[in-house]
């Protein structure tokens, strides 16, 4: 119990603050807005600590099944986190835009972020860098199918019509990953794996992974605390940043660096290790993800509770966002990255950052 106990350190630190955080929560929000704003940093940190060991016992599983169901268990664990943050903070005050914005963070984040980082850093390592560029080309043109019907086109549904078509919505993006999914895991699977040659020392596993119904439910425990933090921090966050000029996707930024923490620390460790087809699959399948798990579940959301919610990009996102696929479908065309592909990216990344702290 105790070796169990010391290898989930995290886990035990973030149990012990949230019984804390939901036993203070009022009297930190009476404390004022300095008091509020310093435990909603102190809370960020502690479930982005939960969402660590979340991704740790998502990549046990995903040891044990093997590719391709091993990245859709990394990329469905970090999209569960979001989901679970981003519903718990819109049950709170209303905030139209938070959805919206915490998708597009995460696309940005994902492709420009992770895939530029990890093109810099193992491109100057080894060069180029070989994956299957099936899996690219599959990826992109889901994506950009996915964010036009769903946060493109809504710009041009008339008001009286958005029930209707947010059913539409939830409707075409389930049947849109069903269909991926089945193809991904049958006649397609080979699109989303490459054959790296095996190098000494590469056969060391986590000691933990034959526990699979361990892994199961230490990664369902950390859900749950992930979700208890969330709704003391988006209170105390609130208060925090009130009138503070903070641009409002700031919230956004945070939700969608939560869930992508983890899979940027699994993304560079592959990328440094000369393979790239896990990069591609973790960026590009947590921002397919993303973009038709959350939506369907925060448009019934929005349906369920009367609520309209904004899901239409703005002018500025949806242009970084055609530019983002425009690049990614023009590099990752040919099976090989490199540092000067990587740079692209991740000068649109900086882009983004800038344009966010712009209030853009």
């Amino acid at each position: 119990m105790l070796n169990l106990l010391r290898k989930e350190l995290f886990l035990v630190i973030a149990a012990a603050v949230a019984v804390l955080a939901m036993v203070t929560e009022h009297s930190i929000l009476h404390a004022g807005q300095g008091a509020s704003l310093i435990a909603g940093i102190v809370l960020i940190g502690v479930i982005i600590m939960a969402s660590l060991r979340v991704a740790h016992h998502a990549e046990i599983l995903a040891e044990k099944v093997g590719e391709p169901y091993g990245t859709m268990i990394l990329t469905l664990s970090a999209v569960l986190v979001e989901v679970v943050i981003l519903a718990i903070m819109l049950n709170g005050s209303p905030q139209p835009t938070l959805a919206r914005d915490t998708i597009y963070s995460a696309v940005m984040l994902d492709i420009n972020g992770i895939i530029g980082v990890a093109a810099i850093l193992g491109g100057l390592k080894h060069g180029e860098q070989p994956y299957n560029d099936a899996s690219g080309k599959t990826y992109i043109v889901m994506i950009m199918t996915g964010m036009g019907v769903s946060m493109l086109v809504p710009e041009f549904i008339p008001i009286p019509h958005w029930q209707v078509y947010s059913i539409f919505s939830i409707a075409i993006m389930v049947f849109l990953y069903g269909m991926f999914l089945r193809l991904q895991t049958t006649k397609h699977s080979y699109f989303f794996s490459y054959a790296y040659e095996a190098r000494g020392g590469e056969a060391e596993h986590h000691d933990e992974g034959n526990k699979t119904w361990h892994s199961v439910a230490i990664l369902v425990t950390g859900l749950v605390l992930i979700g208890l933090l969330a709704e003391v921090m988006s209170k105390t966050l609130e208060v925090g940043l009130e009138g503070t000029g903070i641009p409002p996707i700031f919230s956004a930024l945070v939700v969608a660096t939560i869930s992508a923490s983890p899979e940027i620390l699994t993304a560079l460790r592959a990328a440094l290790a000369n393979r790239m087809q896990p990069v591609i699959n973790i960026a590009l399948g947590a921002s397919l993800s993303t973009v038709v798990l959350t939506v369907p579940v925060i448009e019934l959301l929005a349906l369920i509770q009367g609520e309209q919610i904004v899901m239409a990009l703005t002018p500025t996102q949806s242009i970084m966002t055609a530019l983002t696929l425009l690049v990614a479908a023009i590099n990752l065309n040919d099976g090989q990255t490199n540092a000067i592909e990587g740079t692209t990216h991740f000068v649109l990344f900086c882009a983004f950052l800038m344009l966010a702290f712009m209030g853009l």
